[in-house]
């Protein structure tokens, strides 16, 4: 596949980068990191409603997968709380819904973020019933669930069908946990819901798994944004520091290293790329392949290169005042969630 961002998708990037240097989230985060999990603020929410970045994959805007990989990225490059592929995947979803919350989505008005069980634990129970739906169980950890107003409950009922549902957040118990990650919020919503039918809409054959997929691709794009961060924070510490008065990158092993580190985040960015093309793409099997391709090796890859990078920065990369800690812990909470690397690797060698 011969493939190159064009120079809109380059400008996009760049101005994302811009804002998220301005308004850094990871300064942001530092005065209250330990008063509680991190929160989506006010200015970002506003940044995603007035840039049109939250309805980026609508038929208004007309972007695509591509589009939102490379905001994607920044936003894990920055540490930042905003689940931008979250709500431009929900986005998406109320517009082919044709629901009421998908203009308020877009304004930013109120925010939907969609639900799904996990990948490897389907842990949502959904039932079919005379007009009636059926939402029982425990979904997946979900980014930016509390500070959300609704949420997009999307399953695969008893019988096969699927089925969506925007449910207000007070309808349902939300319980947000201790992670490793200290730059995002986690939340689970523990569901117990009968819908009357009008409250839900039946969804075509496939898009749960289409959605999984799409996840699962934002969630390695996030984890490839970290460790492209740590990746240029370790080649300017190893060229500052010091070692027998010679700079560190000087050394052989300490060169290894960094290019080691590089190549991992530059094979991981071009398979992530392939997986964002299928995802706009008609072909379920070659989406399936090159996702599960795409998130298993970025996986391993991100979390080797975060190993290294704090390897290279020494006992400074463990010092809790070092942005190093914070972007590891975010890459090893990416490994595990929308599928993990075993996982695709097994759903690799099925496909």
């Amino acid at each position: 596949m011969d493939f190159a961002l064009s120079d809109e998708q380059e400008a996009l990037a760049k101005a994302e980068r811009a804002w998220l240097t301005k308004n850094d989230p990871i300064a942001a985060r530092r005065p209250g990191i330990d008063d509680g999990p991190a929160r989506t603020t006010p200015a970002g929410v506003r940044h995603l409603a007035e840039s049109g970045l939250i309805g980026l994959l609508t038929s208004d805007m007309g972007g695509t997968h591509v589009d939102l990989a490379v905001l994607v990225e920044e936003h894990g490059r920055a540490g930042s709380p905003l689940p931008v592929a979250e709500l431009a995947i929900a986005a998406r979803l109320l517009e082919q819904l044709d629901h009421p919350a998908f203009g308020a989505t877009e304004s930013g008005a109120e925010l939907v973020v969609p639900a799904l069980a996990s990948l490897e634990n389907p842990a949502v129970h959904a039932q079919i019933d005379g007009g009636q739906l059926r939402l029982s169980g425990t979904t997946a950890p979900v980014t930016g669930l509390i500070d959300a107003h609704s949420i997009l409950f999307v399953a695969t009922t008893d019988t096969g069908a699927e089925a969506a549902a925007v449910v207000p957040v007070d309808a349902v118990s939300i319980r947000t946990l201790d992670t490793l990650d200290l730059t995002r919020s986690w939340s689970v919503a523990d569901v117990d819901l009968t819908l009357e039918e009008g409250t839900w809409s039946a969804l075509q054959p496939g898009t749960v798994t289409f959605v999984h997929d799409a996840l699962a691709t934002f969630r390695a794009m996030d984890a490839l944004g970290a460790a492209a961060r740590l990746v240029d924070m370790t080649v300017e510490y190893a060229g500052q520091r010091t070692q027998f008065d010679q700079p560190i990158a000087s050394f052989q092993a300490i060169k290894h290293h960094c290019a080691n580190m590089a190549l991992s985040v530059e094979a991981a960015r071009a398979a992530l790329w392939a997986a964002a093309v299928a995802l706009d793409g008609d072909d379920a099997d070659t989406r399936t392949r090159a996702v599960s391709a795409a998130a298993a090796f970025t996986g391993d890859g991100a979390s080797s290169t975060a190993q290294t990078a704090l390897q290279v920065h020494g006992g400074i990369g463990f010092t809790w005042e070092h942005d190093v800690h914070l972007l590891i812990r975010r890459i090893k909470v990416d490994e595990l969630l929308d599928g993990s690397v075993s996982y695709h690797r097994r759903r690799l060698a099925a496909a």
